[in-house]
């Protein structure tokens, strides 16, 4: 299983936490109804305006629809607000990140990422570029074992999101940081792919220094095609641990 740490904050959190991931395992499959609010008040140990608040969450972001007579159903993965910071580490720690969730994850950066890089090598400022250069300064000081590498990784693409000088891809990397944050996870670790892939960010930085909107494509492609590799690798490892312990049980 791939860990994913959940902060406990409130028992409202705790109790959305709790049945948002027995959502996403299957514990409560779509089209069925969550059990009556007096039932999950005794399972979850909790008061009503608890339960009902957490229920409001989880209706927000799509998981389940409360109707007045039948009670809350149960939704399908498609009608999920799957950009939702907790949803992404609901799915992440049930081990909901699967060969399908990659294929997605990756087609929708090929979309988005080739473009920006090549906005961002004909637009990006003095400025853009210097924090671009102090972003990938950093993942390789935490490389070196100085810093964390993922906040960095993660600073590194939005500060290229940002040399795009446009308002919407800015507010998209709000939206989909959640999701590369947990990918970047898995991606370190692979032994080593960190290292691997800073030359490749070296050379994306170097396209867009140059003005080269065709280099910074490529680069960027490789980058995201490395990280393809790794989540494979990353995920693939995850099944055999949970096979082996599960055949220990």
């Amino acid at each position: 299983m791939i860990v994913i740490m959940i902060p406990r904050q409130t028992i409202h959190d705790d109790v959305l936490n709790r049945l948002g991931a027995d959502i996403c395992t299957g514990v409560y499959p779509a089209g069925t109804v969550l059990p009556p609010e007096p039932d999950l008040c005794d399972l979850l140990g909790v008061s009503r305006i608890v339960v009902r608040e957490a229920v409001k969450s989880l209706s927000a972001r799509g998981l389940v629809t409360v109707r007045r007579r039948t009670g809350t159903l149960v939704q399908s993965s498609e009608n999920w607000q799957l950009f939702d910071p907790k949803v992404v580490v609901w799915r992440a720690s049930t081990g909901m990140i699967d060969e399908k969730y990659i294929a997605d994850l990756m087609e929708l950066r090929r979309v988005i990422e080739p473009a920006a890089v090549r906005y961002a090598a004909q637009r990006a400022s003095a400025e853009d570029l210097a924090l671009m250069r102090h972003h990938l300064d950093a993942m390789a000081n935490a490389i070196n074992g100085k810093g964390e590498y993922v906040p960095a990784d993660l600073a590194f693409h939005g500060a290229i999101l940002d040399a795009c000088h446009n308002q919407f891809l800015r507010q998209m990397q709000q939206a989909i940081n959640v999701i590369l944050e947990v990918s970047f996870d898995l991606c370190i670790q692979v032994p080593d792919g960190p290292a691997r892939s800073q030359p490749l960010h070296e050379a994306l930085l170097s396209a867009i220094a140059a003005r080269d909107p065709v280099q910074a494509e490529q680069a960027v492609l490789e980058i995201i095609e490395r990280a393809e590799n790794d989540l494979h690798a990353s995920v693939n490892k995850s099944m055999v641990i949970n096979s082996h312990e599960n055949n220990q049980n």
